[in-house]
Parts: C-alpha cells; structure tokens; sequence
C-alpha cells in the first residue's frame, strides 16, 4: 500500500514538473513573437516626403531675364535659393517662359500652348511679370504728342486682358498661388522731373493690384519703390531700362518676402489628394 502512494506521488511530482517546465519554456517564445509584433513599421506613406516645388514664370522680358549678366534667368536663381533655405521645402523647380517684349496681348496667346499650359497645371506657383511693354507700347505710338487720356484708354485693354490672363491660369490650376509683379519706372534718374511717367506707373499697378485681389491665392508684388530714390545701380548698363544683377536681387527678395512659403505646395497636393492623384 504504501508503496502504491510513494509510486502516485512520484507520478503528481514529474507530471507536475513538466508542466512547469512546459510554461516556461514557452512564456520565452510568446515574449519573442509579441516584440517582434511589435517591431513591425508601418509603410512610409509616399506623401510623407514633400515633392520639389514647382514654379512656373510666365511674362515678359523680367521674366527672362534679360540684364542678367549671367543669363540665368533673372530674379529666377534668387529666388530658388532663397526658397531652398525654407525647413518645409526639399528642392525647387523653375520654369522658365518669359520673352522680351511680351505685352498682355501676346502672353494671352501663349496661354494656349501646350507646353506652357501642361507646366502651369502642374505649378504650385505661378509668377506674371507683364504690362511694362503695353505702357511703352503708347509711348512709341504716341512720343511726339503724349497725353495722359491715351493712357487712361489703353489701361482700359491692359485691365481687360490681365483678368483673361488670370481666368485662363485659374482654369489651368484652381489651387497654385498666383503672384502678379508690378511694373517700375526705369526712367526715375534719367527723367526726374517727368513726375507724369511716375503717376502713371502708379495708376496701372493700381488697377493690377485690385484685379489680384479679386481671385483667391492671388497676390500683387509692388517693385515700383525699389527703384526710386536709390543710391545703388540697379539698371543694366546696355540700355538702362531692364535690371541689372543687382536689381534682379531685390526684386527676387520683394517677391519671397511677399509669398506664403508656409503653404506653399499645400493646396496643390491637397487637390491632387481630392482627384485621387499620385504626386509624379
């Protein structure tokens, strides 16, 4: 008999053993599988890292560049670098389509290309510089006789026109923002006391800066001021009316200073996100 318990109670103690053994030796693994549960990342979401921005420059002999000793495309390169210092901004892409003489008229045309079209769709910037031509446009046809109506009546087409040209690049893209620099008066130095040229100037950013304001994401860059009064050289020195290196750099600081650099891309890729697109 008691040989018969002392056997049960061997049998209770190994049993009891193993099952002990048993939970230890796996509590080990079911701690390993939970750790590496828990290591798994989630995927990177390709949206994660911003695109480089793009910046489309359309208009007119500013817009190329022309006094740019380097010809690198005027406030252009300025411009870039300045935006590349932004902690929100990766890289930056410029775009370049500006042509000397280009008058509101003959940017409305280009509009239609489908290069140019293609690239502002694109954009989560668009740059205008234009109406400088169209101004200087009634001086040629006028210089022996100049009077401020005449002016006044083209400024009537140049208003006209400038809303086309705005209508059609909202068309392209309904989110990039939109800036319009304003013209300046190259003659300030050479014609101090032509006080007229100067209300001109005037007059006409007026009407382009309400227009601006009318579309949203819209912004007017006054350049005017810069070139008043200064003690610095700022005019290319070939023909004293496009800017020199110099100019160039302070109209690019104008326009930076100017822009919303903090959304800047934000509302395009939030379009694409409505349109179910993939940044490219």
């Amino acid at each position: 008999m008691k040989y018969i318990i002392t056997c049960l109670l061997i049998c209770l103690f190994l049993i009891s053993g193993c099952s002990q053994s048993q939970t230890v030796s796996t509590q080990p693994l079911e701690q390993y599988r939970h750790l590496t549960e828990l290591s798994k990342k989630q995927e990177i979401p390709s949206r994660f890292f911003p695109d480089p921005i793009q910046i489309v420059s359309v208009g007119d002999s500013l817009t190329q560049g022309v006094g740019d000793s380097k010809d690198n495309g005027g406030y252009l390169p300025y411009l870039k670098k300045k935006l590349e210092k932004e902690p929100n901004i990766t890289a930056v892409e410029m775009v370049n389509y500006g042509v000397r003489g280009n008058r509101t008229d003959q940017l409305l045309k280009r509009l239609d290309k489908k290069e140019i079209r293609e690239h502002i769709e694109q954009a989560d910037s668009i740059v205008v510089t234009i109406g400088g031509n169209d101004i200087m446009k009634v001086f040629k046809q006028n210089f022996t006789n100049l009077e401020m109506e005449q002016f006044e009546t083209a400024k009537i087409g140049y208003e006209d026109r400038l809303k086309k040209i705005f209508d059609k690049i909202r068309t392209y893209n309904k989110s990039a923002q939109i800036y319009l620099v304003g013209v300046y008066n190259p003659y300030t130095k050479i014609f101090a006391d032509l006080y007229e040229l100067d209300m001109i100037i005037a007059d006409w950013n007026n009407s382009g800066e309400k227009i601006v304001s009318k579309y949203d994401s819209a912004y007017f860059i006054s350049i005017e001021d810069i070139f008043q009064n200064t003690t610095e050289d700022l005019l290319y020195t070939e023909d004293y009316f496009h800017p020199n290196d110099r100019g160039y750099e302070l109209i690019a600081t104008r326009i930076y200073n100017n822009m919303e650099v903090a959304t800047l891309g934000r509302e395009t890729l939030e379009a694409a996100s409505v349109r179910g697109d993939e940044p490219q």
